[in-house]
């Protein structure tokens, strides 16, 4: 599939008289694929069941007839202020108990059946009128589910469904209160009625109440995703999306994406610097303006995971964006070199966000490829650069990595309701060993934790999975690689409990985990050699080889050619010698990455990505800054 460039345009926003020339120049300009109609609910139906349409279908036809495809948006992520007026217990609620009012966007709870059914009747609706025509080639469900906060909501309506989902889990209340461990602090209930949702309460709730519940809250996202699905899919053949997020992992996308043909998401590299990525100053300053050298990448690999190989980036920073604490201007060429970065990772599309600057409302300082006056941005002329590169170049032909990292979104849950130090979390450690991976100069897969077939990896990296499935657990005592897990993987059972034997419990690997500890920032324990445990350690015993210790000599990674065991967070140098180690025990041949320098190989070539401010020699030449290489295998 010939890669293509998009945008996102929202014809609502602008004079009828504009969207001829828009479209045009977006044709001009290379574009394909048109993103619309995401946020249009209070003009389609500006009062309750009165529907217009009219404006879409001109919007969709002239767009269509300059040749551009159009990826058509259900709007329900901004229902309409009469919709709060007919539901008026539709928001959602945090933590505290505060409702997330009306006033911007995503203004509702997930597990609110009145609003499920709305939502399915404005598809049905949008679905029946736009499912047939030739110009609408694809379709997004929503926009970015749980951004801003709004999976987990504490409302009414989250109690009963949490209620009812608890009895259809466990059968019986006795099940749940030995499951739950409720004995512990005369926490026993008498019947599902008695419980509660796990906010507000004297100190912290149980912890396998609260992961329960996030199980359940991320459930509910999928629900409200398939009613969307199953509308447009009863008129419509065209495939069927949602744009995702940069590390907002408070549902399982796995599950999401199920029932859709393609993964997309949105990616905001000096956004996320500065909001996500939880680098340190001297990182933020010195990427100020590229962004991280793996954040892109890691969500890149993420995603075509989630989308079984089918995925875009439905949302590309184009220039400063508004909603960071700082919001600096790209690099000069890192727009293409962004671009470029995904097609090598697989992307079928790339679209930016957006079209026009809105010279209004809450996004007014959020560049797009036109400034608020029309006029071109300076993005314009890198989407157009990458337009004829495209158009001249042999197409991206993807292929399966040699190395294989797990990354298990009910383990992120795990480690967020029980992290056992300031600051630990499962994405941080996963993007560690991501980061370091990359360090080496490896390609990788990511994969969910129900990947069935690990044939054909060399090495295979499941650090941290709080609970090993026996589904996974037996496919990876199988697999022909190098299978390294830890640490934590293993720790707890389905119910949140410590199992017995210990963890990690891996047939063919004599390694326990005795004990544990997290460890203050500035309380580093040396390694024997170069790096540090930072964070968090466990001791380790049983007769399996060490293959690292500290400077005390206690045992960090032990293990022998086809498994080991990690029990200990490590610093960048400590992950380094353990992926060189792995790498070793695998057969992967490593090139330690100059600073800020990143590859990847597909089927046919091999990219190189600059992403300093420095021009640097590397095996495809010298690469200017934000500089990009395509060399032949």
């Amino acid at each position: 599939m010939k890669r293509t460039l998009g945008t996102c345009y929202y014809p609502e926003h602008w004079p009828e008289e504009m969207w001829a020339d828009d479209a045009h120049r977006m044709a001009e300009a290379g574009l394909t694929w048109i993103r619309i109609g995401e946020f249009s609910w209070s003009r389609l139906e500006h009062t309750p069941g009165d529907m217009q349409w009219e404006w879409l279908d001109r919007a969709i036809d002239v767009l269509g007839q300059a040749g551009l495809k159009v990826v058509l948006g259900t709007p329900t992520a901004t229902p309409p202020r009469w919709m709060i007026d007919k539901h008026p217990d539709m928001q959602a609620v945090d933590v505290d108990g505060n409702p997330r009012k009306f006033g911007s966007r995503r203004h509702y709870c997930f597990s609110h059946l009145g609003y499920r059914e709305e939502s399915r009747r404005i598809t049905r609706l949008m679905a029946e009128r736009y499912g047939r025509n030739p110009h609408v080639a694809a379709w997004q469900t929503d926009n970015e589910y749980g951004c801003h906060d709004t999976t987990v909501s504490y409302s009414d309506a989250a109690r009963v469904g949490f209620r009812i989902w608890l009895a259809k889990r466990y059968g019986d209340i006795d099940a749940l209160n030995a499951a739950w461990g409720n004995i512990f602090w005369s926490m026993e209930y008498r019947g599902f009625d008695d419980i509660d949702l796990p906010n507000l309460t004297v100190t912290e709730p149980n912890p396998a109440h609260v992961q329960d519940f996030r199980r359940y809250s991320s459930d509910m996202v999928v629900a409200f995703n398939k009613v969307q699905v199953d509308e447009i899919k009863a008129h419509s053949g065209a495939p069927i999306s949602h744009n995702y997020m940069g590390r907002i992992t408070d549902f399982d996308h796995y599950k999401v994406g199920e029932e859709l043909e393609i993964a997309t998401w949105d990616s905001y590299p000096l956004g996320f610097l500065e909001d996500r990525v939880g680098a340190d100053a001297a990182h933020q300053r010195a990427y100020a303006r590229q962004g991280d050298p793996d954040f892109q990448a890691f969500h890149h690999d993420l995603y075509r995971a989630v989308g079984r190989g089918r995925w875009w980036v439905m949302e590309q920073q184009p220039g400063p964006v508004n909603w960071a604490p700082y919001n600096p201007s790209p690099l000069p060429g890192m727009v293409r070199l962004w671009t470029w970065e995904a097609f090598a990772h697989g992307a079928e599309a790339v679209c930016y966000f957006r079209w026009r600057q809105a010279p209004f409302a809450q996004e007014q300082l959020h560049a797009g490829l036109l400034r608020p006056d029309s006029k071109d941005a300076p993005a314009m002329a890198e989407a157009q650069e990458v337009a004829r590169e495209l158009a001249d170049a042999p197409d991206v032909q993807p292929a399966q990595a040699p190395v294989a990292l797990i990354f298990d979104y009910d383990a992120d849950w795990a480690w967020d309701t029980q992290p056992h130090g300031a600051g630990l979390s499962y994405f941080g450690l996963v993007f560690d060993h991501y980061k370091a991976l990359r360090r080496a100069g490896l390609t990788v897969d990511i994969v969910p934790p129900e990947h069935a077939d690990f044939a054909g990896y060399k090495l295979i990296l499941a650090p941290g999975v709080m609970h090993l499935a026996d589904g996974l657990r037996a496919v990876l005592s199988k697999a022909e690689g190098h299978v390294c897990y830890g640490p934590r993987t293993g720790a707890r059972d389905a119910s949140f409990q410590i199992p017995v034997p210990l963890p990690p419990a891996i047939d063919g690997l004599d390694v326990t985990v005795a004990r544990l500890e997290s460890l203050r920032p500035d309380m580093p324990i040396s390694l024997d050699g170069k790096g540090a445990v930072s964070g968090y350690i466990e001791e380790l015993e049983g007769t399996a080889p060490v293959l690292m210790q500290t400077d005390a000599g206690a045992p960090v990674v032990m293990g022998g050619a086809g498994q080991s065991y990690c029990g200990a967070w490590l610093d960048a140098d400590g992950l380094d010698r353990h992926v060189a180690l792995l790498a070793d025990h695998a057969g992967l041949e490593t090139r330690a990455m100059p600073e800020g320098i990143r590859t990847r190989r597909t089927a046919t070539e091999e990219f190189w990505f600059n992403h300093t401010t420095e021009a640097v020699e590397t095996p495809a030449g010298v690469l200017s800054p934000a500089g990009v290489a395509r060399r032949p295998l």
